[in-house]
């Protein structure tokens, strides 16, 4: 009998920690950025939190600007 392992899911949704920690960049810069509407999340209750699509178009965003300043 064989024991197949699946692997863990994708992460669905990031706190605002978690999100800092995958954008190498620190926690009061990712709330900034959430309070200036670079860096979009959801609401549950009263958490925000941040789908990886989210972190994926603020890292497009930030190219964007990168290639604009060049």
């Amino acid at each position: 009998m064989s024991t197949t392992f699946a692997p863990p899911a994708e992460q669905l949704l990031y706190t605002p920690e978690e999100a800092a920690k995958a954008l190498r960049i620190g926690r009061s810069t990712v709330y900034e950025e959430i309070r200036l509407g670079r860096l979009q999340t959801v609401r549950i209750g009263r958490r925000r939190l941040v789908p990886p699509e989210y972190i994926a178009q603020y890292v497009e965003l930030l190219k964007r600007e990168a290639k604009a300043n060049a």
